[in-house]
């Protein structure tokens, strides 16, 4: 995400504007329209602390001149897109926090100007955490190899690799690797744990310095850990183990599926390496767990289905796939005794002929997001995928509702919350139907959500040209600063064998 070409800003008090640089068009039509720019930024809401905005015209225009305007600072960009300085940028965002920018834009086409109807860029005083990290992967079905967990910089367009798939997928003597599911505690980079699958594979955790690489596989357990939940204080990740399964459709528009035969939850002790089931219900499919900030509920989903033993169970999924509804159930959990208590139900989906996954509590306790689709599981293949939100505070299921305001036509799904709960990350394959990319949206304490807009990039045609999927996007309070030849020498070395405990020692 190279810099491009620098543009000057202009203060009506302080600063006069270069002879050689970008000047509003003198001849020009007026159009009572918005511009039809890419990335749509018109009417959003952005943090104070988000790196420059870049955009151009989504029809790529001869020349471009925005002039942007907060208070008594002006700035005047130019050419075929538009890219503002950083320092240009973070002074005229602070002038407008808490109001607006103003932005004015004119593209010439045919050698002739149009100058657009005028929009607002509103700031925020509320700040976004300075990193997220993602996987990076292509849209593929067979190739998985070519994939990295990279960090990116919100504040300036900085990224870099935390781990890259190819460092350890050629070594020993079976071939291939898949890296998945990186989870942090608390936002922290510090104390994190992704999955290496196949070749040399096992759940790597990087606490406070030390590293190592677990063998989760156990007798007494479904499979190894699947999606993680890390607890805020404890040493303690809740994973839900699963037999998945995937086939390929040639009429539906979903093009994939990808469900779970069987699926349960386990509770791993980072510092002991114990393990041990906390639902393993034959009848139940349970799945993604998220811990409450409060650390004393574990929220997961769970679907009911019950198997004809004489037929493979895969194969039972796969035919009543549509049938499958998962519903967001809660259990209570004592931090001192380290002990559960029954399953709670939050929300039933299933009730309105739909599937509920995700579940993501705000840090204040109050907000639940999820994702919610038709049938299944993994809704990131799913075109009609939308994003929920219920008011946990109005303590009833009636005050859950679609997310109008941030969902499109196409599929929403994985989302995060920053950890001063007024910003939500998501994936979202609006543009294109093929490739996820980041979305953020501004949400105060009330619940009104902004529009939502698409992570920023030094060039605004990136994204665009950017033939890779941006997977699992996490918040973070600072980067990840172990090397990935690091974490390849911790994946080459011995796992960690964990034991099977009949209940948490405390």
């Amino acid at each position: 995400m190279k810099r491009y070409i620098p543009y000057i800003i202009i203060s009506s008090v302080l600063v006069l504007m270069s002879a050689c640089g970008p000047k509003v068009p003198e001849n020009y039509a007026t159009s009572g329209d918005h511009p039809r720019i890419y990335p749509d930024y018109i009417g959003v809401t952005v943090p104070v602390n988000m790196a420059p905005l870049t955009f151009e015209m989504d029809k790529k225009a001869e020349d471009m001149v925005a002039r942007f305007t907060a208070g008594n600072e002006e700035m005047l960009c130019g050419g075929e897109k538009i890219q503002p300085d950083d320092d240009d940028w973070q002074r005229l965002v602070a002038t407008a926090t808490e109001k607006s920018i103003s932005v004015e834009v004119y593209a010439r086409y045919d050698g002739k100007w149009t100058k657009y109807k005028p929009f607002d860029i509103h700031v925020s005083k509320d700040s976004i955490d300075p990193y997220l990290s993602y996987r990076l992967i292509y849209p593929s079905y067979v190739s998985y190899e070519e994939l990295t967990i990279s960090q990116r910089c919100l504040e300036n367009y900085d990224e870099s690799v935390i781990y890259n798939n190819i460092l350890c997928s050629l070594e020993g003597e079976g071939a291939g690797q898949c890296i998945n599911c990186h989870n942090y505690q608390q936002y922290n980079p510090e104390r994190m744990q992704f999955h290496a699958r196949q070749n040399l594979g096992g759940t790597v955790i990087a606490y406070d310095g030390k590293k190592k690489k677990v063998n989760m596989k156990n007798d007494s357990i479904l499979s190894a850990g699947v999606y993680p939940t890390w607890h805020p204080w404890l040493n303690l990740i809740v994973y839900s183990t699963n037999t998945t399964g995937q086939i390929f459709q040639v009429t539906d528009p979903n093009k994939i599926e990808v469900f779970d035969a069987e699926s349960d939850l386990i509770a791993y002790d980072v510092e002991r390496d114990e393990v041990t089931n906390i639902e393993n219900d034959s009848t139940e499919l349970e799945v993604f767990p998220y811990w409450a900030p409060d650390g004393k509920s574990l929220y997961y989903c769970s679907a009911h289905f019950e198997y004809n033993d004489t037929i493979d169970h895969g194969k039972q999924v796969i035919r009543k796939r549509r049938d499958v509804k998962y519903n967001i159930y809660r259990k209570s959990f004592d931090p001192e005794t380290r002990t559960f208590g029954e399953r709670e139900l939050v929300f039933d989906a299933a009730a309105l002929g739909k599937s509920a996954t995700l579940p993501r509590v705000s840090p204040d306790g109050r907000w639940l997001v999820f994702t919610m689709g038709e049938y299944g599981v993994f809704h990131i293949w799913h075109r009609d995928a939308d994003l929920w939100v219920m008011d946990l505070k109005a303590q009833s299921a009636d005050s859950a509702r679609a997310l109008k305001e941030i969902n499109s036509n196409d599929t929403e799904s994985y989302h995060s919350w920053s950890s001063n709960g007024r910003w939500m990350v998501f994936s979202s394959r609006r543009y294109d139907g093929e490739y996820t990319r980041p979305f953020f949206a501004h949400v105060d304490k009330d619940g009104h959500w902004s529009k939502p807009f698409e992570l920023p990039c030094s060039d605004p045609d990136y994204n665009r040209q950017f033939m890779k999927c941006y997977n699992i996007p996490e918040f973070m309070k600072g980067a990840v600063k172990i090397k990935p030849r690091e974490f390849a020498d911790v994946l080459k070395g011995e796992a960690v064998p964990v034991k099977y405990v009949p209940r948490l020692t405390h």
